[in-house]
């Protein structure tokens, strides 16, 4: 691991981070992504969060399905963990519980490449400002 000493050497580590973000993550000014949080909160990596995500990453991109897959804080459904948002382009999001690679894979087939409807919505218990 490299050792920070100066001011200098932080700025640089944080300038290739960025761009190995940019490089990564380029889809993620793609109106037509598709963009998947996954809840990974303490309990939501205690009950497989890291393994959907994984899962997530890999199965989409092997798909060539224009995705982008991010983590996130604890979305306030622990008893409901895994959980995954998904928001699919012009849509609003939809947050699903339970989810196993399993659920992920079908969610990947049904929800979001044929637009049907999956076992597993949570619903909406919030408003957002623009509601």
């Amino acid at each position: 691991m490299t050792k920070i000493k100066t001011l200098a050497d932080l700025e640089r580590i944080k300038n290739e981070m960025r761009s190995d973000k940019d490089l990564n993550g380029s889809q993620d000014n793609s109106e037509n992504a598709v963009k998947i949080k996954v809840g990974m909160g303490t309990s939501g990596i205690a009950s497989g969060a890291r393994d959907v995500m994984d899962f997530l990453t890999e199965a989409l991109e092997k798909r060539n399905i224009e995705a982008v897959v991010s983590q996130t804080g604890d979305m306030g459904y622990s008893y409901a963990e895994p959980t995954i948002e998904v928001r699919k382009p012009g849509q609003k999001p939809v947050v699903f519980g339970y989810v196993d690679v399993k659920k992920a894979d079908l969610i990947i087939e049904k929800y979001i490449k044929l637009g049907e409807e999956v076992e597993g919505i949570i619903p909406v218990n919030y408003k957002t400002i623009d509601d």
